[in-house]
Order: structure tokens, then sequence, then C-alpha cells
């Protein structure tokens, strides 16, 4: 069995959060945020072997502090189990806030749940990097 590729030393996707992803509060919709995160975690899926994901669960979903504009928001991967046709994913989500201060605080944390699939859409054994 091929171990688990390293986690990468830098985000699978870092965003600059501007005013059209905010809500009536003026903060970044949490779904904008849960949207990135499925995005970085497929990423993550991707690099281990997955060809063709489908996102089956979002699960221990934490906001830990609003997201505002000008937020520059990176969304760190691990990859924390990898089955025969499912990858599981932890995604730690930060930001530098905008206010010029360069403080960089934990805002959210996920794991998801992908399932490799094939041409006909049906589970699919993962190929294994390495």
């Amino acid at each position: 069995m091929t171990a688990i590729l390293p986690k990468w030393g830098e985000p699978a996707i870092r965003v600059l959060m501007m005013p059209r992803d905010t809500n009536a509060q003026g903060t970044i919709f949490g779904g904008v945020i849960l949207s990135y995160i499925d995005q970085a975690g497929a990423i993550e899926a991707r690099r281990q072997g997955a060809n063709i994901m489908l996102t089956v669960a979002m699960d221990k979903i934490t906001f830990h502090q609003p997201v505002f504009v000008g937020d520059l928001v990176s969304f760190w991967t691990e990859t924390i189990r990898i089955g025969n046709t499912s990858i599981t994913v932890k995604v730690v989500v930060d930001v530098f806030r905008g206010n010029g201060s360069a403080q960089k605080l934990l805002v959210t944390e996920a794991q998801v749940v992908y399932v490799n699939v094939g041409e006909d859409r049906k589970p699919a054994p993962i190929r294994r990097a390495g």
C-alpha cells in the first residue's frame, strides 16, 4: 500500500475576499468559504490520485472567526484517510487581515469526503500516487 503524500508547504488555494461575497452583516458568506473549502479539498484529493471526484460529505465544520472584505484567505489541506474509492481531506482556513496588522488567524476548519468515480459516474478505485 502506498503512503499518503505529505502535506504541501503551501495552501491549495489563496483568495483575496471582495465585496461581492459579503452578507448583510458585512462579513463573507459562510457558503462562499464552504465553496472554497470544497475546491481546496478536491485539489488535495486529485494530488493523492483521485480522478473524477464527487463531494459526498462535509463534516466537522467549525467557523471560529468571521472573514472580512480585504482578508487574504488561505486554504491548507491534509489528507486524513484514503480508502479504495474515497478520500477524506482536512481543510484549515486562515486569514491575514486586510487592516494592515499582518495578523494571521484561524477562521474555519472542515473535513471533506470525496468519492472517486469513473466515466460511468460509479465509484472507481483511486490510482495511488507514488
